[in-house]
């Protein structure tokens, strides 16, 4: 078995052939001209070799998803109450639980957020023990990089992981494959962030979300960002569903977030 630290010098220069080699991004931009309205893809990769962790989040950067890194179990279940996911990477040892019971949580709260398990422990009874637990994926270090882009992309695509095909407030109506709002029938433009906020506000219809959850969930964790950034993206939703006559409106609740409701 290679050591943690072989193990992340093979990672880096797996990462650094990758990205010289493939043409990844240009594809993408070839397919999604318009880059701010590209879906925004987070990952939670929970990994306790710092090294190794720092080296996934650069790669996958450069693949184009926004990467959050936990160190520990205890911090895995922070970001996860705080933030939603749109994939996991999981690495099964960790310093304060086995990275199972983490995996064994999501799914108990009937979550599907697809979850690709990538750690040392190569023996099949591993592999059936994390697929039957309920991994969409399972992948052995060391690995190719392209590879894990690969799957994650795959498990990405799968119509199983969609929560719901549509919601609907009033006339608004939010279709969660595509990112698309519709009132009355009609289909909006939003950019990514746009999208992502009221994609949050329909989900929780009728209960107030936090201005930060908010900010975690368009931001990350641990980027920093303008103060007004969130009210920004509320006026223009604002403007966008009464200038095109929706019966939502979203409402501030002082001091602790919005809320979206029928008028």
């Amino acid at each position: 078995m290679l050591t943690q630290a072989l193990l992340a010098a093979k990672c880096e220069k797996d990462v650094a052939t990758w990205q010289a080699h493939s043409h990844y991004d240009s594809q993408r931009k070839n397919l999604c001209p318009q880059t701010d309205r590209k879906p925004i893809v987070r990952l939670l990769v929970i990994e306790d070799n710092t090294e190794l962790a720092q080296l996934l989040a650069n790669g996958l950067n450069a693949a184009g998803f926004e990467v959050d890194s936990a160190a520990t179990a205890e911090d895995a279940r922070s970001a996860l109450m705080t933030t939603r996911y749109s994939s996991i990477v999981l690495d099964l040892g960790l310093p304060d639980a086995d990275g199972l019971s983490i995996l064994q949580e999501i799914r108990g709260k009937k979550d599907p957020v697809p979850v690709l398990i990538l750690t040392a422990r190569s023996a099949a009874s591993d592999r059936i023990k994390g697929l039957r637990s309920g991994a969409d994926d399972y992948l052995v270090k060391p690995f190719a990089f392209e590879e894990l882009v690969a799957r994650l992309e795959a498990i990405l695509r799968r119509p199983s992981q969609l929560v719901g095909s549509s919601m609907k407030l009033g006339n608004l109506v939010f279709d969660t494959a595509s990112r698309q709002a519709f009132i009355n029938e009609e289909p909006q433009y939003l950019s990514s962030r746009e999208a992502a906020v009221l994609e949050l506000l329909i989900r929780r219809k009728g209960h107030v979300v936090s201005k930060r959850l908010i900010e975690d969930e368009l931001f990350g964790l641990f980027n920093e960002i303008a103060s007004n950034a969130i009210e920004v993206y509320i006026h223009r939703l604002r403007k966008q569903l009464l200038e095109h006559g929706a019966t939502v409106k979203i409402h501030t609740v002082r001091g602790v977030g919005y809320l979206l409701a029928e008028v």
